[in-house]
């Protein structure tokens, strides 16, 4: 069922390797999750929540990036960090993320504002903001 005000419905597939690791698939393109050795993982790569935090860091470079080229500006050395904190209690969550954009040598100080404004508005961080409708079915 499509949500209200949404443009169309995709699909994510995540099937079970091995261990603790699974693998995601989306329009053809395949990611790894895993866990890392002290959690019963091999560690082959990220866990679900550092994708996850790496999601919205990567939705914030796109949209920086995109600012900057509509703006004439060069997108080399354009770089984002995430910072994050896991939750001590329960429910098991993110707690914090903190993104730092770091913008090209070039880039005038007076427009670093409106470039976080921009940012900040990426799909991710719209989506943890106003948050979707989450449903888990078992079949």
């Amino acid at each position: 069922m499509q949500a209200a005000g949404s443009v169309g419905t995709e699909r994510v597939d995540v099937d079970f390797l091995d261990g603790e690791a699974y693998d995601i698939r989306v329009r053809g393109h395949r990611v790894l999750v895993d866990q890392p050795a002290d959690l019963g993982g091999a560690d082959r790569a990220p866990t679900p929540t550092e994708l996850f935090v790496g999601s919205l860091a990567a939705c914030v470079a796109f949209y920086a990036g995109r600012y900057l080229t509509r703006h004439g500006f060069d997108r080399d050395g354009l770089e984002v960090h995430a910072d994050f904190d896991v939750a001590t209690d329960r429910p098991a969550r993110v707690a914090a993320m903190r993104i730092t954009v770091r913008v090209p040598d070039d880039f005038p100080a007076e427009r670093r504002a409106a470039l976080a404004a921009v940012a900040s508005h990426c799909t991710v961080h719209n989506t943890l903001t106003i948050q979707p409708d989450v449903t888990v079915a078992v079949e």
